[in-house]
């Protein structure tokens, strides 16, 4: 699944190729992408809108409209934006069209597990999708003290507790892993036992992770066809420290990655590294 520096750069192209363009038509072939709306009442609201730009607000992406409205998408799994002539045949698994005049932004989707959702602007903040989020990691709010405040009430594994957007907002599981190998930390050990210093490094390590994945993909060319597709997977694993690595040798002290089960999701990292 997209994580966030995946989203940032399908939202920053996304930008690029559509900001200002108005959608003069949005067909929605699959209603379950948008369960909230009928076909035509999601082309009502959206029909003639222009595009005041797109944000990201953690995994979400905001299509910020002129007419008031708020275009919410998440990616989930597998969903996929795509721009082309409006007379060429659409990907396979398209389920929302988007006519801009002379072209369509296709949103694709194999696995069905993408949503949108299109609410006021100005009750945004206050959307189910994005009203319980935690804090933006670069933003002025996600300070140690508030890390630090969250972590005390939690005795979830501290792997798990990062996966939470309540707690952290925009890590999924390969940047999770990542940030716990470079600040060694056990994936398994009690978030409301990290030490002060531990929590400081994990911290630190949440940003650097996150922060070095966003500047390697501001080298990702803008491919209308396939927008930020090319950064996303195993396009990006060379990057990567411990995640999916399973017998590899840790590139810190040699003893071998191992991988575990958490709450159904695979977790890789150096038992002597992270103890």
């Amino acid at each position: 699944m997209p994580e966030l520096p995946e989203v940032q750069l399908v939202t920053s192209h996304l930008d690029l190729l559509v900001r200002g363009r108005r959608i003069e038509q949005a067909v929605l072939h699959r209603q379950r992408l948008a369960p909230a709306f009928a076909p035509d009442d999601f082309n009502a609201l959206l029909a003639n809108a222009r595009i005041n730009s797109i944000r990201r607000r953690g995994k979400h992406i905001l299509f910020e409209l002129d007419n008031e409205r708020t275009l919410i998408v998440h990616l989930r799994m597998s969903g996929r934006f795509s721009i082309a002539a409006a007379n060429i045949e659409p990907p396979r698994f398209t389920h929302a069209q988007f006519n801009l005049g002379g072209e369509t932004l296709n949103f694709s989707d194999q696995r069905h597990f993408g949503f949108m959702n299109i609410v006021r602007s100005e009750q945004l903040d206050a959307a189910k999708e994005l009203c319980k989020l935690a804090p933006e990691p670069f933003g002025d709010h996600f300070t140690i003290e508030y890390f630090r405040s969250k972590l005390k009430i939690s005795s979830r594994p501290i792997k798990e507790f990062l996966l939470d957007q309540t707690k952290v907002c925009g890590l999924g599981n390969i940047y999770a892993a990542e940030a716990l190998f470079e600040s060694g930390i056990d994936p398994r050990k009690r978030a409301d036992k990290l030490t002060k210093p531990k929590t400081e490094l994990l911290h630190s390590a949440i940003l650097a992770v996150l922060e070095r994945s966003i500047e390697s993909s501001r080298a990702v060319p803008v491919e209308p066809t396939n927008i930020g597709g090319n950064f996303y997977g195993e396009a990006n694993s060379p990057d990567w420290r411990v995640y999916g690595r399973e017998g590899e040798l840790c590139p810190a002290c040699g003893e071998s990655i191992l991988r575990l089960k958490q709450a159904g999701r695979s977790t890789f990292f150096c038992r002597r590294c992270q103890r």
